[in-house]
């Protein structure tokens, strides 16, 4: 998929296809946002767009829900080629299909918090009580039970970007797209928020694709992750391949300051030569590496579990080759 601005857009995007950088098009008078860009997202999956100011993730995210149209390439939700749609189908599947939380919340400011999360299901012509019903069952999702009756002005920040997410999750599309969701936040709120979406996803398990800036983000919040660099895919894969196996410099650059004890878990660190027994002691294979230390130290040997079934053990010896990248890639040497 391409986004080129400008007029002579087919030439530039065949330019472009040969690999050459966006640099090689400045005669065209053309402005390349997003090259040969391409990935599916899986159902029920947290898919994470990160990438620098410029990288192109905001032009991404407007050809996903077809308010831009690709120059190249297509978008399609459940098989549709959603460019191919006149504006009333658009709409419909906008209304059905996706729902949008913003970056700066986006909210009615004279509409109460559930007129407000209720806005979607009224522009779909939701009875009333039915989409008051629906509105304040998503409030009580996200803590705002209690709040329905007062206006925005009236919240917080954090509880702002609340509505917005209740209002996407009240419009029950299978696809949320997250713009920046929670940039605006405060670091601490910000936190608070990302640990709801991941708590809230474990029951609703929608789809959800979610851009950011920050790495440290999208490998808190990404069950895969797809890092872009002046328009294109410098790399596409889970934090932990993204962290143990960066696809080449740039990627490794990125990942310097990440907290690997925060990003590597169990399942990461297991010791390939040891054989499980079960009167070890027992941690989920998704337990962050951080979290393994109080035990590890304690016993020289962990059974590693995932979803009840014993994959391995771990040990403070293979705790510290996942944290010193001990089998890295060499890709981006």
């Amino acid at each position: 998929m391409y986004k080129v601005f400008g007029k002579r857009t087919r030439a530039a995007v065949e330019r472009l296809s040969d690999g050459s950088h966006r640099d090689t098009i400045t005669d065209l008078d053309v402005t390349a946002a997003v090259i040969d860009v391409s990935f599916e997202v899986r159902p029920g999956e947290i898919f994470v767009v990160m990438g620098l100011s410029g990288s192109g993730k905001s032009t991404l995210i407007r050809m996903l829900n077809g308010l831009l149209e690709p120059t190249a390439g297509s978008v399609s939700v459940d098989g549709v080629d959603i460019s191919a749609l006149d504006k009333k189908s658009l709409l419909a599947l906008r209304g059905e299909k996706i729902s949008m939380v913003f970056q700066h919340f986006a909210l009615l400011p004279h509409r109460t918090v559930r007129e407000n999360a209720a806005y979607g299901l009224e522009l779909r012509g939701v009875p009333r009580a039915e989409r008051d019903r629906k509105a304040d069952e998503t409030l009580e999702l996200v803590g705002l039970g209690g709040w329905e009756d007062r206006l925005p002005h009236q919240l917080s920040g954090g509880m702002q970007q609340r509505v917005g997410l209740a209002r996407a999750l009240a419009a029950d599309t299978d696809i949320i797209l997250m713009d920046e969701a929670f940039s605006a936040l405060d670091p601490l709120i910000r936190r608070d928020m990302q640990s709801q979406l991941l708590e809230l996803q474990k029951s609703l398990g929608k789809t959800i694709v979610f851009i950011t800036h920050d790495l440290n983000e999208a490998m808190r919040l990404g069950d895969r992750i797809c890092v872009l660099r002046d328009g294109r895919v410098a790399q596409i894969g889970t934090a932990q391949e993204i962290l143990s196996r960066p696809a080449n410099d740039y990627v490794a650059r990125f990942t310097e300051d990440v907290d690997r004890t925060r990003v590597l878990t169990a399942a990461s660190a297991l010791d390939s030569t040891a054989d499980a027994d079960d009167s070890l002691p027992k941690v989920d294979a998704d337990t962050p590496i951080a979290d393994l230390y109080p035990d590890v130290s304690a016993a020289d040997r962990m059974r590693v579990v995932d979803e009840g079934r014993t994959v391995g053990t771990v040990t403070r010896e293979s705790v510290l080759a996942a944290l010193s990248g001990a089998d890295d890639g060499e890709e981006h040497r």
